[in-house]
């Protein structure tokens, strides 16, 4: 049935009304937020460039860093460390107490399904453990920054540190480091479709690296003059670099293959352009804990442990498996 024109216009007219009544009841939004910036947070503790540590002015001593102290010959069995010595106190403490990272993907870090330790240190640090009890898990972890190594090892909070450590002479006055387990070097992290290749490219632009790392310090003193930004944690050059929020992230060549596997948007590129050589950090005077600590990495060596581990967490992220690092002992 065809309705009047006129019949059609009062229903529109009743329409039209009705739909005023119910916008009309609708309540008007109060307090509307004005925003002005979208500018991402960054993490806590950032710091742009940072002032130099008071003891980087001092000149650095002269010796091979990577020369350690050679392991006892036999080395004791596992539950009959030697009267007197530092393995015997921690045998008797019943742990090792291990100073770790658990934000660097692939070396230490939390599995988040397990939320347990996992990576290439915390098995060095589980090998420790093994040749003292016999027992992997007797061990207690310590996560630290990589600003809290040090300390922790001068205050004697704990018996090792594992964590990305880099031996220099400079540090070889507070602690004792073990020899080489992993040779790394610094390289640079950057977006895809980045046209930087080296440090060279980056004068001016922001370069994020970790606190009392030496990758902030080589940073800090490139002729190119980028702009060191120092972070708490490696996990936070990352989310930085992510927002745009640095121009690269520049540390060691590990580490950096760890985010860019979190992330397929992100590529190492260039050479490495500094030795990195990896050692176990010891307090000052348990040097026979040092060479302990040698045996245990020349037996796992030995063993295959070693190269297990490395095929394991790091097979296949930056070339072919090298070969483990030939000690150099002092004597």
């Amino acid at each position: 049935m065809r309705l009047a024109r006129g019949n059609r216009v009062a229903l529109l007219s009743v329409a039209l009304v009705v739909a005023l009544s119910a916008c009309a009841s609708v309540p008007k939004p109060v307090d509307l937020a004005t925003v002005d910036s979208v500018e991402r947070p960054s993490p806590v503790g950032v710091e742009v460039n940072p002032a130099p540590p008071s003891t980087s002015a001092a000149p650095a001593p002269d010796c091979d860093p990577t020369a350690s102290l050679r392991p006892p010959d036999p080395m004791p069995a596992p539950g009959a460390m030697p009267s007197g010595s530092t393995m015997r106190e921690i045998q008797e403490a019943g742990k090792l107490v291990a100073g770790v990272d658990q934000n660097t993907y692939l070396f230490g870090f939390r599995d988040p399904t397990t939320n347990q330790l996992e990576g290439f240190d915390i098995d060095r640090a589980r090998d420790i453990a093994e040749a003292i009890f016999g027992d992997r898990t007797k061990i207690q972890f310590k996560v630290m920054t990589s600003a809290g190594r040090i300390p922790a090892l001068v205050n004697e909070e704990v018996d090792v540190v594992v964590r990305t450590f880099t031996a220099t002479c400079q540090r070889w006055e507070e602690v004792n480091f073990s020899a080489t387990y992993f040779m790394a070097g610094q390289r640079l992290l950057v977006e895809r479709g980045s046209e930087v290749t080296t440090l060279d490219d980056l004068g001016g632009e922001k370069v994020c690296a970790a606190e009392a790392s030496t990758s902030i310090k080589t940073i800090a003193e490139h002729e190119a003059e980028p702009v060191p930004v120092q972070v708490e944690n490696w996990s936070d050059c990352l989310v930085m670099l992510q927002q745009g929020q640095v121009a690269a992230v520049s540390t060691d060549n590990v580490i950096l293959a760890g985010m860019a596997a979190q992330d397929p948007n992100l590529t190492m590129v260039g050479p490495t352009f500094t030795p990195e050589p990896y050692g176990i950090g010891v307090p000052k005077g348990n040097e026979d804990m040092v060479g302990f600590v040698n045996g245990v990495l020349e037996q796992t060596i030995a063993s295959g442990e070693w190269a297990r581990s490395y095929d394991r967490w790091l097979g296949g992220i930056d070339g072919p498996r090298p070969a483990p690092p030939t000690p150099t002992y002092r004597d």
